[in-house]
């Protein structure tokens, strides 16, 4: 298998929040929770740093472990948070979170998970329409709550009060029966994850996308999965996110795309057959 990916974050001024690793046999992929100016987190670390901790962890289980997936994110999740569990309150509300896709080559086997909100794009041979995976429970939840802030200007003090108003709601559903789930400090969120297992010689290629590079085609409308695909096949994961940010400049105050942020942290990771 081989892997191609991009990464950049939203902002020169702050770390990225997103994190990537791939072997000749595994990649994973984390987008962290950014945690807005004045909200708190009970966490001294952040977010970065639990994205980079989590999916160095997971990417390192990986290469050593025979477990399955849901094992493999259930043991990171615990190894991560034994790190800071001491010097943290681990069970604040707003304690770092991240969503997670992992994809693994086992044999003949291409074995996958997803959980929250990153997105697998899998190019299924024989087929026009491409897999797509991603758990959409945080975004159905996110509808309650997201009126007010769409109706800002983004970059506004307004906006940026409103942005935390909602962060700061979602959290009473995060990680409970009939709300959402991500990683955080909860081992018990990683049997919430979508996960499957597909003959290796039926996919074609895949694509794994934080939610600030699937946002050309799952917010802005600009593109379809098959043109991300297309994209990432004759031009690379750069040239996504080079896309990515030519929608959010063109938009810079959310008019035409209501969202939290103007623009993103954008991972994509491009794996195709050798």
């Amino acid at each position: 298998m081989r892997v191609t990916f991009a990464t950049e974050p939203a902002s020169l001024n702050r770390p990225n929040e997103d994190f990537i690793a791939a072997t000749p046999d595994a990649v994973v992929l984390l987008d962290g929770a950014g945690t807005p100016a004045g909200s708190e987190s009970g966490c001294s670390h952040g977010v970065a740093w639990y994205a980079r901790t989590l999916g160095s962890t997971l990417i390192a289980a990986l290469t050593q472990s025979a477990g399955t997936l849901t094992e493999i994110l259930a043991e990171g999740i615990k190894a991560t948070t034994s790190l800071h569990d001491f010097t943290c309150d681990v069970t604040h509300p707003g304690s770092p979170s991240a969503t997670v896709a992992m994809l693994r080559r086992t044999g003949d086997h291409l074995g996958y998970l997803v959980l929250a909100d990153s997105v697998l794009v899998l190019d299924l041979i024989g087929e026009d329409k491409p897999m797509v995976i991603t758990d959409d429970r945080e975004g159905q939840i996110g509808k309650r709550y997201r009126t007010a802030m769409d109706a800002l200007d983004s970059g506004t003090p307004d906006h940026t009060a409103a942005l935390r108003a909602y962060v700061e709601a979602m959290r009473a559903h995060r990680n409970r029966d009939g709300g959402f789930w991500v990683a955080s400090s909860d081992p018990l969120a990683a049997e919430q994850a979508l996960t499957g297992t597909l003959p290796a010689d039926q996919i074609r290629a895949a694509a794994l996308l934080s939610d600030g590079a699937s946002r050309l085609v799952d917010r802005f409308h600009l593109a379809t999965w098959r043109d991300i695909l297309d994209i990432l096949d004759q031009h690379g994961p750069g040239e996504l996110i080079c896309r990515v940010r030519e929608a959010e400049h063109s938009d810079p105050h959310g008019e035409r795309w209501p969202r939290g942020k103007s623009h993103d942290d954008a991972t994509a990771a491009h794996c195709y057959r050798a």
